[in-house]
């Protein structure tokens, strides 16, 4: 068979979409279906999806992205999505996650945080194991969502449900009836532990200390009891009631999944530009979409305050993966836009988004009064923090602010009130990297973006300036599709290991420098 032959499904399942990308043997993408997925906010801080309404999703995409091939010619599929809860009973049924018992809303979102009490009880133990999470659990993660779904919905969901899963592993598990987890899931969102021989387990003295010790029962079936990597073959590949669905072969190749923002990291850390190093240790993936997540790989664990990790071979095979995020980046500017009295007023053009009519508002505002656009906000400064701060602070009560703020609420002022938002994301990314390389990461040589920022000049060229290195930002855009479609080309065995599929199929990027002009 010829190489241009061989195919693999990508399928990633974000905050608010499903997205399938068809992808041949050197990486391209060559079509792309997106359908949205329901989000339920009962009330504050509570966020909740329906694992029906998703898998339903998934099938549609597949079903619609791989019509222009043969069957025969998908070799692999390679899932991931966000590190969201996801409840089901014996059945495979969905268990409800809601206050109110809705039954289709079975899963609760990552960017949930009703499980603060939780996650501050389980920080006050001191406990070793929070050494890998940089000291401090997330109430994003998995084990503080679980005790609160004890200890406030025992009857309706804790004893009714029969497995927890991360939701990338929901989905291999719908897709081939292989009860698998991921490493990547499993150490980074709920603490299963690991070395560098691949040795781990998960704790039971932890288990039993945060008053979950029953998770243990039964070989610990409730949340899996075997791990594989990335990119190894779930069970037999896809079972035959799910391939008959969406029109593929039975046992075509299914990978174990990975958390969406680690396929994002895959897809970009390989990609490769003239003069710049290619030395993937070196490099800061930015995996920039509702929120922002900074995946950096290295040969030895680092441990640093306030940033997740290190876990080993979570994303790149053989290397230690340290994950810092902010919370809120790309929603932070959808909501300091839309909620300026300016937004409305606007006129947009057909076809035109206001991002791109204030980008071009500020150099027109610059070009007026001869400076360049970075100074314009030398009057106002952000706080990005309006969700919390995932790193380097570790801390989810903090809250946002605005300082510098006149009468003005024309578009100038909303303009650079926007600018001054996506240089505090800039210099919020600038103190994770010198917090990594202070507690002994490998200074970075250059920054890596994909998502739905990357499209931003203004974001790509003030990350460049803030950090004062090259930003990459690939030419094939979807880097999160393409991590997932790697995994898939990995299990199919076409490839014969991640690195090597990386290694064929990480495309070209385009460099951004910083100016040279700035006064700093």
């Amino acid at each position: 068979m010829a190489e241009a032959e061989y195919y693999f499904i990508g399928v990633d399942v974000g905050t608010g979409s499903v997205r399938a990308a068809l992808v041949n043997i050197n990486g391209k993408i060559l079509a792309v279906k997106v359908k949205p997925i329901k989000t339920w906010n009962p009330k504050p801080d509570f966020y909740q999806q329906s694992s029906e309404d998703i898998w339903q999703s998934c099938c549609e995409v597949i079903k619609e992205v791989k019509k222009s091939v043969p069957k025969d010619k998908i070799k692999g599929i390679g899932f991931d999505a966000t590190c969201s809860l996801v409840a089901v009973d014996g059945a495979g049924s969905s268990v409800s996650v809601s206050p109110d018992g809705n039954a289709e809303q079975n899963i609760i979102l990552w960017m949930d945080h009703r499980a603060e009490k939780q996650a501050n009880f389980i920080n006050s133990l001191g406990h070793n194991i929070l050494r890998n999470v940089g000291g401090k659990i997330s109430l994003e993660m998995e084990l503080p969502k679980l005790m609160w779904l004890k200890e406030n919905l025992n009857s309706q969901c804790w004893k009714k449900t029969e497995k927890f899963f991360d939701l990338p592993d929901f989905l291999t598990w719908k897709a081939t009836g292989c009860d698998t987890r991921s490493l990547c899931s499993v150490t980074c969102k709920w603490l299963y532990e690991v070395n560098s021989d691949g040795q781990g387990g998960w704790n039971k003295n932890f288990l039993e200390r945060i008053d979950l010790a029953e998770l243990a029962d039964n070989n610990f079936i409730k949340i899996g009891s075997v791990i594989k990597q990335p990119g190894e073959p779930c069970g037999t590949g896809l079972k035959a009631d799910i391939a008959r669905v969406l029109d593929l072969l039975e046992g075509t190749a299914v990978a174990t999944s990975i958390i969406d923002a680690h396929a994002g990291g895959l897809g970009l850390i390989g990609c490769h530009a003239a003069s710049i190093s290619q030395s993937i240790t070196s490099r800061l993936p930015l995996v920039c979409g509702t929120s922002t997540c900074h995946m950096a790989v290295s040969k030895e664990a680092v441990f640093v305050n306030g940033v997740w990790g290190p876990y080993w071979s979570a994303m790149v095979p053989g290397l230690w993966l340290n994950e810092a995020g902010q919370s809120a980046s790309g929603c932070l500017l959808d909501h300091i836009i839309s909620t300026h009295p300016a937004s409305s007023k606007i006129k947009l053009e057909e076809g035109q988004h206001i991002v791109g009519y204030l980008n071009t508002l500020l150099k027109k505002i610059a070009s007026r009064n001869g400076k360049l656009v970075d100074v314009l906000t030398k009057d106002i400064h952000v706080l990005p923090d309006f969700h919390g701060n995932r790193s380097p602070l570790a801390d989810p009560t903090m809250k946002g602010m605005i300082c510098g703020l006149s009468l003005s609420t024309d578009e100038e002022q909303l303009a650079i009130l926007y600018l001054a938002t996506v240089q505090a994301l800039a210099y919020g990314t600038k103190h994770i990297m010198e917090k990594m390389v202070e507690e002994g990461h490998e200074t970075f040589s250059s920054v890596l973006v994909c998502g739905g920022l990357s499209k931003n000049p203004l974001f790509v060229k003030t990350q460049a300036n803030v950090s004062l290195m090259p930003v990459l930002v690939p030419h094939e855009a979807e880097s999160v599709l393409l991590g997932a479609a790697i995994l898939g080309a990995t299990a199919s065995g076409i490839y014969d290991s991640v690195l090597s599929a990386i290694s064929s199929m990480a495309g070209k990027a385009e460099v951004i420098s910083p100016e040279d002009t700035l006064q700093r």
